[in-house]
């Protein structure tokens, strides 16, 4: 989930286009923002309904009243996730926000790695979270290898990457890319950490790929299961679609989940807002948590 855009206008209503009635807008509205934190205001209405008219055709409901009742009935979680996919357009590329991986590779990763160094110990933990279909992830992890060169194989490294959405984690999983996506990306790691294919499409080679951990993971549990910190957490351009609570109920999960001095990246488009205290503003973006948290 590195962006999650507003997508083209869906298509003009016909004679055969399902409409939801307040009601029935009120109750999916109400479920996906208790299930997946996204904020839908009235005005995202013929847009829910213009990305869903296929797929409730497919299950054969009537109305929108019959698909929230489809959702609603026992052993439909799996329903619930292509609901999450269908609401989100996942609009990312390689090296969006170029200040944020420039920063990751000149400071913050450099930083982390000497202390744990000072400390004598070697366990890199770095999460993207909300990390669509892969490319930020594939990123940093290259940034990694760069930094450390011929020592990565010495940490216990890689990266955790999860996304709400399936659909988005088999791309991410598979690293195959259009060719327009990966231009953002300097000459010189396209060519040491991917590969043309005969189609033209560029993959990701594989031995940066068994280094990613993708998994799908929903950022509005209750309880972050981690059993350790991490010193750096990615969650960029997925809070703008979430109301003031629940920005901040998932900024203390973060900050829960973030170790001593850990880094936290969000979008440019994003704040934490000037009264929270968990973590100390860096840069635009830019996180730390705070010493006295």
């Amino acid at each position: 989930m590195t962006e999650r855009t507003s997508p083209e206008s869906p298509p003009r209503a016909s004679d055969s286009w399902l409409r939801t009635s307040a009601a029935e807008f009120e109750l999916i509205r109400k479920l996906v923002q208790e299930r997946f934190g996204i904020h839908l205001t009235e005005d995202k209405r013929f847009l829910l309904e213009g990305r869903l008219q296929g797929h409730l055709r497919g299950l054969g409901c009537a109305s929108f009243g019959d698909y929230y009742e489809h959702l609603r009935s026992p052993g439909k979680e799996g329903a619930l996730h292509d609901l999450a996919a269908l609401i989100s357009t996942n609009h990312t590329f390689f090296y969006r926000e170029q200040e944020h991986f420039e920063y990751f590779r000149d400071t913050a990763f450099p930083e982390v790695v000497a202390r744990l160094k000072k400390e004598g110990r070697s366990d890199l933990r770095i999460w993207c979270a909300g990390c669509s279909s892969g490319e930020e992830a594939y990123v940093l992890l290259m940034l990694m290898h760069e930094c450390l060169g011929s020592d990565y194989k010495r940490w216990d490294a890689g990266i955790l990457a999860t996304d709400i959405s399936g659909r988005v984690l088999e791309i991410a999983r598979d690293g195959i890319y259009p060719a327009e996506k990966v231009t953002p990306l300097p000459e010189a790691l396209r060519r040491r950490y991917m590969r043309e294919l005969p189609d033209g499409r560029l993959q990701v080679r594989d031995e940066l790929r068994q280094e990613a951990t993708f998994r799908r993971f929903n950022l509005m549990n209750p309880v972050f299961p981690f059993r350790h910190p991490f010193q750096i957490i990615f969650c960029r351009n997925v809070m703008i679609y979430f109301d003031p609570p629940t920005r901040q109920g998932l900024i203390e999960r973060f900050h829960r989940s973030t170790g001593p001095e850990g880094y936290l990246f969000v979008g440019h488009s994003e704040s934490l807002g000037p009264r929270q205290s968990l973590y100390r503003y860096l840069r635009p973006a830019v996180y730390r948590k705070s010493e006295l948290s």
